[in-house]
């Protein structure tokens, strides 16, 4: 793949001269001894102007519930916790979780993917059409809609139950036909991949992608990843790495297998969340560590989706991608003190 990288908005948000410490003009040789090989920036300290963010989401979509209650005994059918509920909640879940993080930070999202025609559909589709969300999902009678219920006593996760079904071929040239007249008003392209089969033709959604010219950000899951060569950033975490290069001796091993990953699959560039290290970002001509900035971590479910979220948001508001990081590894460090899949406002994130 050429080294050029694609901008989030059409100019040169993902490699222009600011980020790499050189001023523009500069001949090669000078900007070849100005980058070094560990790259250090420092953190973006006023926010990007959310509202010029357009990005679409695809990908699976979830109803996440939540029941809260009391445990006060244990039940005398087995020795479990019996847990009087006396509240409920329902969250976007899934790709919806990182619509709603992007909406949050007041980019215009609009969202793409597969529920059944049920009440919990319904339900996504309100949910995210009250946060100002663009809702653009193919309803399918035959599969009902993912549902993960969470139920939670003394302020922990007792048990998950999860409902899900994956979605018949059907609805891909449906989703297909949706992504590609959203694209045209999209600066990024954000494919949430869960592994419960929305994005079954990845590959030819990141090919749309790329032929518009349009940043296309991969949040992978499984162990194969030639399903998303071409994209221009792929964000996996730690484990889910493992699973495809192999475990580590150290760092600089880890770098290596990173970096022949991310040539071999011709990706721009892979960035590496790596919970309480913070991230890693690896690209053809340099590395950069951002520190972990988690004050208290309460619960990492739904992290992941921040880190997209707000990366996407911030490279199709032009920001640089480094600073796009920064600012995506900041909000991840919020959004763990928070219960569940939630999301980070710009007030805190620039606070």
């Amino acid at each position: 793949m050429a080294e050029s990288m694609r901008a989030a908005t059409g100019n040169a948000a993902f490699g222009n001269a600011a980020s790499r410490n050189v001023a523009p003009g500069d001949p090669p040789d000078l900007v070849a001894a100005h980058r070094p090989a560990t790259a250090q920036r420092p953190e973006p300290s006023r926010g990007p102007d959310f509202s010029r963010a357009r990005v679409l989401v695809v990908g699976d979509l979830m109803l996440d519930r939540y029941w809260f209650g009391e445990v006060s005994r244990i039940s005398p059918e087995a020795p479990v916790p019996v847990v009087h509920v006396d509240r409920a909640e329902e969250r976007l879940g899934g790709a919806a979780n990182v619509a709603f993080n992007a909406a949050t930070l007041g980019a215009r999202v609009r969202l793409v993917g597969v529920v059944g025609e049920d009440e919990p559909g319904a339900r996504i589709e309100s949910l995210a059409r009250a946060c100002g969300i663009g809702f653009d999902a193919a309803r399918e009678a035959a599969v009902p809609t993912t549902i993960k219920l969470r139920v939670i006593g003394r302020n922990q996760q007792l048990l998950r139950v999860d409902f899900e079904q994956d979605p018949g071929e059907g609805t891909q040239e449906a989703m297909l036909a949706s992504v590609r007249a959203a694209l045209p008003d999209s600066q990024v392209l954000v494919l949430s991949d869960y592994g419960k089969g929305t994005l079954a033709r990845v590959d030819r959604l990141i090919a749309l992608g790329r032929d518009a010219d349009r940043t296309v950000v991969v949040d992978p899951k499984g162990d194969d990843f030639s399903r998303y060569a071409g994209a221009t950033v792929l964000t996996p975490n730690r484990a889910e790495l493992r699973m495809v290069v192999g475990r580590w001796r150290d760092e600089a091993d880890l770098r290596a297998r990173a970096q022949r990953l991310r040539e071999a699959l011709g990706i721009d560039h892979l960035l590496l969340t790596r919970s309480e290290e913070g991230v890693t970002l690896f690209s053809a001509d340099r590395i950069l560590d951002v520190a972990a900035h988690a004050l208290e971590v309460y619960d990492v479910s739904g992290a992941g989706d921040t880190v997209v979220a707000v990366l996407a948001a911030a490279l199709a508001a032009g920001q640089a991608l480094e600073d796009a990081v920064r600012i995506a590894n900041r909000a991840a460090g919020i959004v763990v003190g928070k219960l569940g899949t939630a999301a980070v406002t710009p007030a805190e994130l620039f606070a």
